[in-house]
């Protein structure tokens, strides 16, 4: 497989022109590629943890210089907050959604379970240090490690959904969709975007249900676009090349590191 770390971009770019004034629940209005579309925070910190993983770098510092380096991409209020202080501040115990959009990499990159876990707790920790950031984090790692596995989506909806969201593991993506409201919290993000892979019949139509969700669009698509990429194992060949065309080239860089590591 290639492109991993781009199947969280992928989400965030298509998902970018919904988080806001452009949100829809109308699947059919949902265009994953329209020209105004480019890459935010979730990006960024999907591939500065990524880096800092594979090159065994402090993960705060590099999360922090990475994120400051580009700065205007819609970095959430705490976090900008977290970003602009002289030196790396100690974590703020947040419970936000940030945690599961950027942990893609543990994911990926685990060769166990409990590895899985320990990684995605380190991609959490410089900030979302809360025990909901932290289970974020964990949950969405899991249910991409348990893809890139071969695991059927039975079990990653007992082992990921019920085990770490039980509130949720009885609702469908028909019973959310109508009152779910933007939110950024890992609360009900992550049980949201993993019920639109669950429900989804490939990587497109994975995005398309987590935007027409109505709530925080890129960070939906981010979360769970990868773990559409790990269980699927194709995304359509014209959103990787928008993506490509959009992104800086450390982040191409590392896309490419990465792959090359997870392949051996």
């Amino acid at each position: 497989m290639k492109n991993l770390l781009l199947s969280a971009a992928v989400g965030d770019i298509a998902g970018m022109p919904y988080e806001f004034d452009g949100r829809t629940k109308d699947y059919n209005a949902v265009d994953l590629l329209l020209p105004s579309n480019t890459y935010t925070d979730d990006t960024v910190c999907t591939f500065a943890c990524a880096e800092a993983l594979l090159k065994g770098l402090d993960m705060a510092e590099n999360l922090w210089n990475r994120c400051r380096a580009d700065f205007n991409r819609g970095f959430g209020g705490h976090f900008a907050m977290w970003l602009s202080t002289k030196e790396i501040e100690p974590p703020y115990n947040s419970y936000g959604n940030g945690s599961g959009m950027r942990v893609s990499a543990a994911g990926f990159m685990a060769r166990s379970k409990d590895e899985c876990v320990e990684l995605a707790t380190l991609t959490a920790l410089p900030t979302h240090d809360h025990p909901e950031g932290i289970k974020g984090a964990v949950a969405t790692a899991l249910a991409i490690y348990y893809g890139m596995q071969g695991k059927d989506k039975d079990f990653i909806r007992h082992h990921v959904l019920d085990e770490y969201y039980p509130d949720w593991s009885e609702l469908s993506y028909a019973d959310i969709k109508p009152d779910y409201y933007f939110d950024e919290t890992c609360q009900r993000t992550i049980p949201a975007a993993l019920i639109c892979f669950l429900e989804s019949k490939d990587y497109a139509d994975c995005l398309k249900l987590a935007i027409a969700l109505g709530g925080d669009a890129d960070t939906l698509a981010a979360i769970s676009g990868p773990m559409a990429y790990a269980f699927y194992r194709e995304i359509p060949e014209e959103l990787i090349a928008n993506a490509k065309a959009k992104l800086p080239e450390w982040m191409l860089r590392v896309n490419e590191e990465f792959d090359l590591y997870v392949s051996q």
